[in-house]
């Protein structure tokens, strides 16, 4: 990888004694040197070559000294890191330099050998620190896509040697359906279907993450949610009577002027279920789900949902009738489901 650096010195024939002393790392592409008379000079090159990764800058210099120019280095570019070259190699211009953040200080007239072992140690510096940029910035996107719960898992030293191993788990689990929302996608622009949505979206997310769910996926215009811990059903039905209320009191002007009031057909069910990683570690493509009979449930009462209810099943009813006003609804055969099951709508 080629390393780009800026030679700051108002010595005329130092520009022509680099370029002979490094003319092969520069035919070979290793080094690529940019040249300025000045600390404000610098600045300038610094601001038109932003990949530079290595300053070699003399102190005594007109207009801007070195030790100046250190003091403005960490706002005009902090990744770049300077090499003080200079004949002032006394203790006081050393401190001074290695306190405005110099990365190393070489002393004049220059050790061409010990030069190019400092100027590999600075790169090799700076391109740690680019890394660790990058990966904080690729760690932040990651956050806008996964949740915190799950990177959390994905933190723990065993999480790579243990990818497909799943655990039993009692939890429970939210599905969410914008209803009519299709509809809409034949009267308004894509973009403005993207942005109603992620704008219902994350008004879902924020009453889901209040009551320490974890938002398991997006599909489409609906959304998964799983409580695992202390009261888990509770806090899921609280989520869900909030995320009716908060969506249902925010109302859409259509480009016609007409309303559009939004409702959310919910269902909740709780019980045993497979919390890992399900997919394919070859291909590199994992999901951090919870499968099973009771997931399964869960988004068939919603689709059996109206609009505006929150829907359980009796055996849910049984465990919170005392915490929440429930109502019973009928009978009803789920997809895929042998026997009936016995419907509660929560109220309150």
């Amino acid at each position: 990888m080629k390393t780009k650096i800026l030679v700051v010195d108002d010595e005329a024939d130092l520009e022509l004694l680099i370029k002979q002393k490094f003319r092969r790392k520069i035919r070979e592409n290793v080094y690529e040197f940019v040249f300025a008379s000045n600390g404000q000079e610098a600045l300038s090159v610094l601001a038109q070559h932003p990949d530079t990764d290595i300053i070699l800058s003399d102190i005594n210099m007109p207009v801007m000294d070195g030790l100046t120019l250190l003091s403005k280095l960490q706002e005009a570019n902090p990744v770049v890191k300077a090499v003080m070259v200079s004949a002032y190699g006394d203790l006081q211009n050393i401190r001074t330099a290695m306190n405005r953040g110099a990365f190393d200080f070489v002393t004049k007239p220059v050790d061409f050998t010990d030069l190019e072992t400092t100027m590999e140690k600075t790169a090799q510096h700076v391109q740690q620190l680019r890394e660790t940029l990058r990966a904080i910035q690729e760690n932040n996107i990651l956050k806008m896509y996964v949740d915190e719960t799950v990177l959390n898992v994905m933190a723990r030293p065993e999480f790579e040697h243990t990818l497909m191993v799943s655990e039993t788990v009692q939890a429970s689990v939210l599905f969410v359906d914008i209803c009519g929302f299709t509809s809409l996608s034949e009267v308004l622009p894509p973009a403005d279907i993207v942005g109603m949505l992620n704008t219902y979206f994350d008004q879902m997310v924020k009453e889901i993450i209040a009551q320490g769910g974890r938002v398991d996926k997006f599909m489409g215009d609906a959304v998964m949610a799983v409580f695992r811990g202390d009261f888990h059903l509770d806090r899921a039905i609280d989520a869900a009577l909030a995320v009716r209320a908060t969506v249902q009191a925010n109302e859409y002007t259509l480009p016609d002027g007409k309303r559009y009031q939004p409702q959310v057909s919910i269902g909740v069910n709780t019980g045993e279920m497979v919390s890992g990683n399900i997919g394919s570690a070859s291909l590199k493509r994992l999901d951090y789900t919870v499968i099973g009979d009771t997931v399964n449930v869960s988004q068939r009462l919603q689709s059996v949902a109206q609009p505006g209810q929150v829907i359980i099943t009796e055996s849910t009813y049984e465990l919170v009738k005392e915490s929440f006003q429930c109502r019973p609804l009928h009978e009803v055969t789920l997809k895929n489901k042998a026997q009936p099951v016995m419907l509660y709508e929560v109220v309150a």
